[in-house]
């Protein structure tokens, strides 16, 4: 009798991932958000809350590597009512829903019993913040009103979605070239062992470079306003990519799924998105869409 080898993985070298399948990974997602921006405006939140959806899916099955069930259903339901109200009424009408979706899923979590209630609950709420509520300033985001300076046609929230999208990116895109190409000096050897002092420079290169072209070109706003803009993007997109890494090792997974060739799960594309809309949200209302 004969006994199979698995496979070995397939080595990626420094780039750690698919490169080829990342890539077209990336230009489909992004394919389906500026459409849906540039024909229909609600049909992105659409896209948002089907995010939050599958976000909650691979968070619940990671949780549930260290017996934390979270409860699926109100998680969901309450997310995606956080993203409507959001886009709908604005930022009174999400902390208002995110009040009564936490209490409605504390008052859920009562139907299992005592054993284990703390736990559960606090990481419900914990993914209710994480995921839903982070995921709903897109929303605030989108639903600016006014239009660009430069021309009567655009809309602000679209104009500052594609900014945000953008800046971000450049964070990831930045980061991944200086370190695959420079990367010597490890930030966080524990936590995340191939990101690199040197692909932070390269992501605070690009993000500055990326938030003084968008908010200049697209926003009609002052230069300084995209420094700024670049600078907290690539702050707050490394410390979203860390927690998340720490969140899979306390969890011991090394992707939330694989639902995404190249990138493995939603999560591991999200983590610095989630972490840089309310701060990009912020600065874009007060220092471009209401001066």
């Amino acid at each position: 009798m004969t006994t199979s080898t698995p496979a070995p993985q397939k080595d990626h070298g420094r780039a750690g991932r698919d490169l080829k399948a990342a890539i077209t990974s990336a230009v489909v997602l992004l394919a389906a958000i500026f459409a849906s921006l540039a024909f229909w405006k609600p049909a992105f939140m659409f896209i948002v809350a089907a995010a939050v959806v599958v976000a909650v899916w691979e968070l619940r099955k990671g949780f549930l590597a260290k017996g934390i069930d979270l409860p699926e259903q109100p998680l969901m339901i309450g997310g995606v009512v956080m993203v409507a109200v959001a886009f709908v009424w604005g930022a009174p009408a999400l902390v208002t829903a995110t009040a009564v979706t936490a209490l409605a899923i504390m008052l859920h979590l009562l139907r299992r019993g005592v054993d284990g209630y703390v736990q559960n609950a606090t990481a419900a709420v914990f993914a209710l913040i994480y995921l839903p509520f982070l995921g709903s300033f897109v929303a605030l985001l989108l639903r600016e009103d006014g239009t660009a300076r430069w021309t009567d046609e655009v809309d602000y929230g679209v104009l500052g979605v594609v900014a945000f999208v953008l800046v971000t990116i450049a964070s990831d895109i930045g980061g991944y070239i200086a370190g695959v190409l420079f990367g010597k000096h490890p930030m966080a050897p524990v936590i995340s062992p191939k990101k690199s002092w040197e692909g932070f420079a390269g992501s605070a290169v690009f993000c500055v470079a990326v938030g003084i072209a968008v908010v200049t070109w697209l926003l009609d706003g002052d230069w300084w306003v995209g420094i700024l803009l670049g600078l907290i993007a690539v702050t707050m997109a490394t410390l979203g990519d860390l927690c998340e890494s720490v969140i899979k090792r306390d969890l011991g997974i090394k992707d939330m799924s694989q639902i995404i060739p190249g990138h493995g799960g939603l999560m591991d594309r999200l983590d610095s998105l989630l972490a840089t809309v309310a701060p990009i949200w912020l600065l874009l209302h007060y220092l471009v869409f209401t001066r």
